[in-house]
């Protein structure tokens, strides 16, 4: 039997969107992660494993090798680092962009903005490059909500459609980044199973491919 592969996922629209590349790469899950109790899913091939965790978690179980692969959001990966893993393809699915958003923009010389966010890190980082202090107050959901109380002056948050920020009463102000699902590999795993690793990064490149032409 060939080496064993383990490759990490998150479940909802991340799982939902890779299961079309997977299947070109001759992988299919035999169980469905939205209705299934199980943590580790047999596939259609003896040989690879899959591992539901949460999205943010998806990095450091690559990086320490309890996964293979794993596919993870860019913003995870900004956020976290990326430290310990290769990144070799954006899988171009789940796409979204990072932003700042508010009620109205900021002036240059506000005084020291206070910004919701779980991007703790980027927020900083972005901030910092323009020249601004700013006091970054950790949040782990319904960002839109700080600004309408008072917590804080702007939020930083992933955006897709920005329906629910405009039911809020926010618009997004600055784009920090454009967010997408990548396929990140374990450095060791690269090195012990590569012919394998390869040839899966290899058919997943050519389903995304495929899929950017049907799109087109």
């Amino acid at each position: 039997m060939s080496e064993r592969l383990t490759i990490a996922l998150s479940k909802g629209r991340i799982f939902k969107e890779t299961l079309p590349l997977l299947a070109h790469a001759g992988i299919e899950p035999l169980d469905d992660p939205e209705s299934s109790r199980k943590l580790i899913l047999d596939t259609n091939r003896e040989d690879v494993k899959l591992v539901i965790i949460r999205a943010t978690d998806v990095p450091t179980y690559v990086q320490y090798g309890a996964a293979d692969l794993g596919v993870a959001g860019k913003d995870v990966l900004l956020e976290q680092g990326g430290v310990g893993l290769y990144e070799p393809l954006d899988l171009r699915i789940a796409r979204c962009r990072l932003m700042v958003a508010g009620r109205e923009h900021w002036s240059e010389q506000a005084q020291r903005l206070r910004i919701a966010t779980k991007y703790v890190n980027s927020t900083r980082e972005y901030f910092a490059a323009r020249g601004l202090q700013v006091e970054v107050i950790k949040l782990y959901g319904s960002m839109e909500l700080a600004p309408l109380v008072g917590l804080a002056d702007l939020i930083v948050d992933v955006v897709d459609t920005g329906n629910t920020l405009k039911a809020n009463g926010l618009q997004p102000l600055e784009k920090i980044a454009d967010i997408s699902s990548r396929l990140v590999v374990n450095r060791a795993s690269m090195k012990r199973k590569h012919a394998r690793v390869q040839s899966f990064i290899d058919l997943m490149a050519e389903a995304v491919r495929k899929q950017q032409e049907q799109a087109a």
